[in-house]
């Protein structure tokens, strides 16, 4: 699908941007070592013969690096591409490597690992670092033609930035969360308490305000100046774009609908989570982390919201708009999105494996002349592994988690406190949550399609 040009024009197309592109990650680097070192914050990390070596200096390591490559991407030899490129080796290796469960697997263990090492990932030099390192990467990548094609669409470029302002964003909660929790161990405040102030709405806020709305307004008209609008022909019910995508906000909606009904993915699921936001209050029992930025005081509610958040919406998102293409297929961020791709799936429902597969017989079937009742009857009865299946998950697992080991000596506390009540509601909120990852890897392994299928009702889940 993707329209590849000759390298050499290709090349001539992109080395304006990443020329610039270089100059200005050298230009960050250079006024992070200036700050650094006219504030007195650079960290000394060793000293060698009387010189000091520190987060200063390494700033402006990044900085000339950065400044060598620039010449390299605004000549762009064809000759010298390799030296600002992924290897084709290792692209072509990813490319294989990347299908919908190492995706889902590799972000949610990357994820976890973050978690786990915060208190040293999220310091500002190692986040500095890693902010560097995926700067550099997507730099490398933009010299891959597919790559280029996917990022730079118009409609695309604003979601990478969002990508970026989203981990910034998470990274500055996380580190005021790990000062937060160091104070709290010294028997310190939280750094909110400092900060406890009032300003008066004008003129700090209105002034405040007033500034963001006029940098943005310039912002947005150098963006629109600079950016050709997103606009396609006029829609036609002969001619559909292959994919057709939902805006990027409703992405992770649609990717759902791989692995559910319409009506489970678009009504019952966002009125599910709706539901569960507006019972949050009803539910906590927690009164610590109000007002401050703490995660040892409200683990269980950070880990449930960031895997709600980040492994359930963001990455659906993000799998959506870079590795989703035509037919809805999945793609490397390297390959061609090819739309004669075919991948045959044999989806089977949870009924087929327990007759068919299991119990090696037919699928049980309502006599012809039978009546209504009768064919109910009949479907129940086909259907009764996935609904036992089901019953059991949202009735017998939640007391199950209260009485066994590992997971007791966290749910036998929240059932305690809670009452039986509000633990059935917010497990089985929980294990809603949960069953979304359950299904899409049961699709990707064993092609499940439904727990419970009866298409002669309009009722699949």
């Amino acid at each position: 699908m993707h329209g590849h040009l000759p390298l050499d024009e290709f090349l001539a197309q992109i080395r304006g941007f990443l020329g610039s592109y270089y100059v200005a990650l050298a230009a960050m680097n250079a006024l992070a070592s200036l700050y650094l070192w006219q504030t007195g914050k650079s960290k000394t990390w060793f000293k060698v013969g009387g010189l000091e070596f520190g987060s200063s200096l390494a700033c402006l390591g990044a900085a000339s690096l950065f400044l060598l490559i620039s010449p390299i991407a605004y000549s762009v030899d064809p000759s010298l591409v390799d030296v600002i490129s992924i290897p084709k080796p290792v692209r072509a290796g990813l490319d294989k490597a990347m299908t919908p469960v190492s995706y889902s697997i590799g972000t949610f263990l990357v994820l976890s690992v973050l978690f786990v090492g915060r208190r040293w990932f999220s310091r500002p030099e190692i986040a500095w670092t890693g902010l560097n390192l995926s700067l550099l990467l997507m730099g490398f990548s933009m010299t891959d033609q597919n790559f280029a094609s996917v990022v730079t669409k118009p409609d695309n470029v604003p979601i990478v930035g969002l990508v970026f302002l989203l981990g910034f964003f998470t990274w500055l909660a996380t580190r005021r969360a790990v000062l937060n929790d160091e104070r709290a161990a010294r028997g310190e405040p939280p750094l909110e308490a400092r900060d406890a102030e009032k300003v008066l709405v004008w003129p700090d806020l209105v002034y405040t305000e007033l500034i963001c709305m006029v940098a943005l307004t310039a912002l947005m008209l150098l963006w629109a100046i600079g950016l050709q609008a997103p606009l396609e022909e006029p829609a036609s019910a002969m001619k559909t774009p292959n994919p057709s995508k939902a805006p990027w906000y409703f992405l992770g909606l649609q990717e759902m609908l791989v692995y559910y009904d319409p009506w489970m993915a678009g009504v019952v699921l966002p009125v599910t989570v709706i539901g569960g936001l507006m019972a949050i209050p009803y539910l906590d029992f927690n009164k610590l982390g109000n007002g401050y930025y703490t995660i040892s005081q409200r683990r269980f509610a950070y880990i449930t919201f960031q895997f709600g958040f980040l492994v359930l919406w963001i990455t659906l998102i993000v799998m959506g708009t870079f590795l989703r293409g035509p037919n809805w297929n999945f793609f490397g961020f390297y390959e061609t999105w090819d739309a004669h791709k075919v991948e045959a799936l044999n989806n089977v429902d949870l009924s087929q494996h327990f007759w068919i597969t299991l119990l090696n017989r037919p699928m049980p079937k309502a006599p012809e002349d039978a009546d209504l009742l009768l064919k109910v009857a009949y479907v129940v009865f086909r259907e009764l592994p996935g609904i036992a299946l089901m019953v059991g998950y949202f009735t017998v697992l939640p007391p199950l988690l209260v009485i066994f080991p590992p997971f007791s000596a966290l749910f036998r506390n929240m059932y305690l406190k809670m009452g039986f009540v509000r633990y059935m509601v917010m497990s089985n909120l929980l294990l809603t949550m949960a069953l979304l990852p359950i299904k899409m890897v049961l699709r990707w392994t064993i092609n499940l399609k439904y727990f419970i299928a009866i298409p002669e009702y309009l009722l699949n889940f």
